[in-house]
């Protein structure tokens, strides 16, 4: 995908998910939602980044997100897979 595009994906994205410009700072955006919601991570990497300490929630499923929360996360989903960022 042209950088162009991107851009303007990014553009119409809105605030917060229009401030990352490449697959590390999607990832990091999307996981700090689940980190502040109290999500306990798993992997190493995400760990590392954002630490376990006062976390509550094992389960994704089970962290309380308000509609807003969920609705950014896909979005950043979405940009995401436009950008073919890994998994």
């Amino acid at each position: 995908m042209k950088k162009a595009t991107i851009a303007a994906l990014l553009f119409l994205a809105g605030a917060t998910p229009g401030l990352a410009q490449s697959c590390d700072e999607f990832w990091y955006q999307r996981n700090m939602i689940y980190k502040e919601a109290g999500y306990c991570f798993k992997t190493a990497n995400a760990i590392r980044n954002f630490g376990n300490a006062g976390c509550k929630y094992d389960d994704q499923a089970d962290v309380p997100l308000s509609a807003r929360q969920r609705a950014e996360i896909a979005e950043i989903k979405s940009l995401e897979r436009a950008m073919k960022c890994a998994p």
